[in-house]
């Protein structure tokens, strides 16, 4: 892996200018299909970069490896819904299901083998690429083309001469519903929402679809939470657009006719394949196998696919308090902040390679701390979802600060990060007081202490920076708390017990005082 290390390092010392094979763009090492087995949990479908939808297949209802809703060795599609999340150890998402269908009418899915209206596909007559996906539905001999924008999903469904199309769009798929709506519009369209209870405890997603066909009758499921859109034999593939919102079904149409204007599958796949061609080429790499350059391109395309917009064209939002926000032109809200497993290395890329949108991130981190009372740890559709540990959006800002990425209110942005650091829950009444979490006291003991320890420290380097010296000395005194969970004898950070080490120590043994790892792992976590 010499080779590897070499080369990606050079790349963040320059841009290359050429490649010694131009025959392959970047964008074609991409392989959307890395992570969908094994446990790696992300989707092939279809997303713009940084996209508010993301149009996939679902495989998979339930279970630890349904997270993204797709996983490779699965047999059957379920349908194609708008919002997926890559790589998260909960479920959620998967919202505003359609699915192409022919011959009876189902209103069950199909799971655990009843009648349903799931198809059986094949690996083989299925393809994608950053911005496109396409599956062969076997049982009804149905081509599927998906392509996006940033808030619209874009259907192509080729019947194949059937005599009885119709599409099936479940609004019960997945999570719990809280509330949901659901009415034909006109002759073309449809619209509705649904309120759900997943991960996040109120999310909520409304929508507005348009098909390029009449639609002949609607037949409901007996709760109406399920309903077949019938239409006349085709001569031509069908056609569907649909606009998602947070905020409201009139903000789902906008963002359809706004995005969407035509009917051209085509124009909006180039489309969206140009933009991940210009966030992809943003590194050009030499030397390296093309093996490795798939890894590598994969990788960064992953990467680029949230935080995830959360705001409508005309610039309304919805708030930590669920309440509708409006936005200035230009500006630009977003959502899915797994800050845990971003804070580390994600958004330090991002500081390089996306500076504008690491500015938009903290702007976006500043107004959830306005309207919700605190900055995110895991935050997702508006929702605190109380996942994880630490308060690392701070370091999010603070490298974003000390490396002079700084369109934000920096006063505003110190002040949030403070109020973070002297929170009570989580362990913090027992850090604060006496310089360390005991395991008698809170769970994760070590893996919190030392992580506030370090978010801490970043407080103090900003503070310091802003001259704000008494903020600074207190902070940078709180950043050398991880000294008191440090074993001289053992060389390890151990938990304490009633003021005595934790016992039996075994490095390796992963338990409830630290945080998926074990003191090998964090034997690493003193970055300042």
């Amino acid at each position: 892996m010499k080779k590897t290390i070499l080369f990606l390092v050079s790349i963040f010392l320059f841009s290359c200018s050429g490649s010694e094979n131009k025959k392959m763009e970047t964008i074609d090492y991409v392989n959307t299909f890395i992570g969908t087995g094994g446990h790696g949990h992300t989707y092939p479908g279809a997303a713009a970069p940084f996209g508010m939808v993301q149009l996939s297949p679902d495989t998979r209802l339930e279970g630890w490896d349904g997270c993204s809703a797709y996983h490779y060795s699965d047999q059957y599609i379920y349908g194609f819904s708008h919002t997926h999340l890559s790589g998260t150890g909960v479920s959620d998402y998967a919202d505003i299901l359609f699915m192409p269908s022919a011959d009876s009418i189902f209103f069950n899915n199909g799971l655990n083998h009843q009648k349903g209206y799931r198809s059986s596909f094949s690996h083989e007559k299925e393809t994608s690429s950053p911005g496109y996906y396409a599956v062969h539905l076997n049982r009804y001999n149905i081509d599927v083309e998906l392509t996006v924008t940033e808030r619209v999903g874009f259907h192509k469904y080729n019947f194949n001469h059937h005599k009885t199309p119709h599409v099936i769009l479940d609004l019960k798929h997945r999570d719990k519903i809280i509330q949901y709506q659901f009415e034909q519009n006109n002759k073309n369209s449809i619209q509705g929402y649904r309120y759900s209870d997943a991960w996040a405890k109120e999310q909520r997603i409304h929508f507005y679809a348009e098909f390029s066909e009449e639609i002949q009758e609607i037949k409901y499921s007996s709760d109406s939470l399920k309903m077949a859109i019938i239409f006349k034999p085709l001569e031509k593939p069908l056609l569907l657009k649909v606009g998602i919102s947070a905020v409201d079904i009139q903000g789902a149409k906008n963002n359809l006719l706004t995005e969407i204007s035509h009917w051209d599958f085509e124009a909006i796949k180039l489309e969206t394949q140009k933009k991940w061609k210009e966030e992809l080429k943003k590194i050009e790499i030499q030397g390296g196998t093309e093996e490795e350059k798939t890894i590598f391109y994969s990788a960064l395309y992953h990467s680029f696919l949230n935080p995830n917009l959360f705001v409508d064209a005309d610039g309304r939002y919805l708030g930590m308090d669920l309440k509708i926000h409006q936005l200035e032109k230009g500006k630009n809200h977003y959502t899915v902040f797994s800050l845990w497993d971003t804070f580390r290395a994600t958004h330090p890329l991002f500081t390089i390679l996306q500076q504008e949108k690491t500015n938009e991130f903290i702007q976006t981190f500043i107004r959830q701390y306005q309207e919700g009372g605190q900055l995110p740890i895991w935050e997702l559709a508006g929702n605190y979802t109380g996942c994880m540990i630490g308060y690392h959006s701070i370091p999010v800002i603070a490298d974003a600060y000390i490396k002079g990425i700084r369109d934000y209110d920096i006063h505003l942005a110190l002040e949030a990060m403070i109020h973070s650091a002297n929170q009570d829950k989580l362990g913090l009444f027992f850090y604060k007081k006496n310089g360390f979490i005991s395991a008698e006291n809170e769970a994760e003991s070590v893996s919190k202490t030392l992580e506030y320890s370090y978010d801490d420290w970043c407080i103090a380097v900003m503070a310091d920076s802003l001259q704000k010296k008494e903020i600074a000395h207190n902070f940078y005194k709180r950043g050398q708390y991880y000294k008191n969970v440090y074993d001289p004898q053992s060389q390890f950070f151990r938990a304490k017990n009633n003021n005595s080490w934790f016992t039996p120590f075994v490095p390796e043994e992963v338990n409830f005082n630290y945080t998926e790892a074990n003191a090998w792992q964090y034997s690493l976590f003193t970055p300042q």
